[in-house]
This record gives structure tokens, sequence and C-alpha cells, in this order.
């Protein structure tokens, strides 16, 4: 009995010797890198890379835009209503012009058609009021695009790349493992992915967007109403 005790006593310090050695000689553990992982995706990355970067720019540079056309002094339509009733028509279309917003572009069309018809003056404004809000959705169908069209492309690409490693395996023939099937699948979906980031932030920036230049239509409108009702308004 003793002897089988010590036996396996010596067989744990054996053991416990060994491990550091097996801890050692391990392999590490394999981790993903971004760059490297983008890189395996292929030349579908370009476009990719390509759209993501048009994206950026278009909806940095509609934000600054869309952000300026909302800006108004809280006193214009004051101000407006106080030279009309002057008769200083003159000094109105000179606040209009230094306020420079989509706003005061439309109500000064409709000072310089004072004195026509109602119609023709609400008419007049509406179609300024048209020409600024395509001009703060400059853009927007390429954003749509986009957002639409970088899942696909992503998608396209791990096709492709599925292809090229079912491809590889077969030709690979008695050698061909898993592990060659597997690599080719992983390095074919990183382009999934990636189309499939750039369309979901290029999705709700574009629905941002399109959210605030509703906000400024609001804005207009009620500008519009407001110069309306003063030009209805009876005289004292």
């Amino acid at each position: 009995m003793m002897n089988l005790l010590l036996a396996i006593q010596q067989d744990v310090v054996n053991v416990s010797e060994q491990m550091p050695l097996l801890t050692d000689g391990a392999e590490p553990v394999a981790s993903l890198n971004l760059l490297d992982l983008a890189l395996k995706g292929g030349w579908i990355m370009i476009p990719l890379l390509i759209l993501s970067i048009l994206s950026v720019y278009i909806f940095i540079e509609r934000f600054l835009v869309i952000k300026r056309a909302g800006k108004e002094d809280s006193d214009f339509m004051n101000k407006i209503k106080d030279y009309i009733l002057e008769g200083k028509i003159d000094s109105a279309i000179k606040l209009c012009q230094f306020t420079n917003t989509p706003s005061s572009r439309m109500i000064e069309k409709g000072i310089s058609r004072l004195g026509r018809p109602m119609n023709d003056v609400l008419v007049a404004i509406e179609n300024v009021g048209n020409l600024e809000i395509a001009k703060m959705e400059k853009g927007f169908p390429l954003l749509a695009t986009v957002a639409a069209g970088a899942p696909m492309i992503g998608f396209l690409g791990t096709v492709s790349g599925m292809i090229q490693a079912f491809f590889d395996m077969a030709n690979a023939g008695n050698n061909a493992d898993i592990s060659l099937l597997s690599g080719g699948i992983y390095e074919a979906l990183v382009t999934t992915v990636a189309g499939l980031i750039v369309g979901i932030i290029t999705l709700f920036a574009y629905n941002y967007l399109v959210a605030s230049v509703d906000g400024v239509v609001h804005k207009m409108e009620a500008r519009t109403m407001e110069f309306m009702d003063l030009l209805n308004s009876p005289t004292k």
C-alpha cells in the first residue's frame, strides 16, 4: 500500500513538472485584426470604402447646409410686418436678403409680388419653397442608393468568395480538408459584414437628414402662413 501511494505521488510530481513545458509550447490563441480582416475581403472592399467615404462627405456637407437653413431670427417676421405696414418695402427686401435663409427668400419673393392677386403671391412663394427644398435634398438620392446598394455589393463579394473557396477545395483533391473551406468562407463573409455596416450607417444618416429637412419645411410653411395672414389682415 505504501509503495502504491509513493508511486502515485511520484506520478503527480512528474505531471506537475511537465505542465509548464506544455504551456510554454502551446500555440497562441488566434485573434482577429480588423485591418487584416478587411484586407482579406479582396477587391470588393475598394468600392465599399469609396461608397463609405462618399456617404460621410455628403452627410457632413448636407448637415451643415440644413443646419444653416434652419437658423432664423425670432423677430424676423415682426420686422417684416413693421416694414410692410410702414410702407418700407425696400427695407423689407434688404432684411430678407441679409437674413439669407430659405424662409427669407420665400418672403422676399412674396414681397416682390405685392399688388398682385393673393393667389399669384402664394404661388410665387410656393415655387421658391419647392426650389429651396430641392436644394436642401441635393445628394439624398445618392445616400439612399448607397444605403440599399452597399449590402448587395457586400453580398456579391461573399458569393464570389464562396465560389473561389469551393473551387480551391475541389482542386485540392484528396489533400482537401475542412480548414481550407472554413478559411475561405470566413474571408468571404467579410464583405457582407462590411456592406451591412456601410448600408446601416448610411440609412440612419439618410433618415436623420430627411427628418431635419422636414423640420425646416415646417418652419417655411409657418413663415408663409404668417406672411399671407399679414397681407390679408385689415389695415388700420
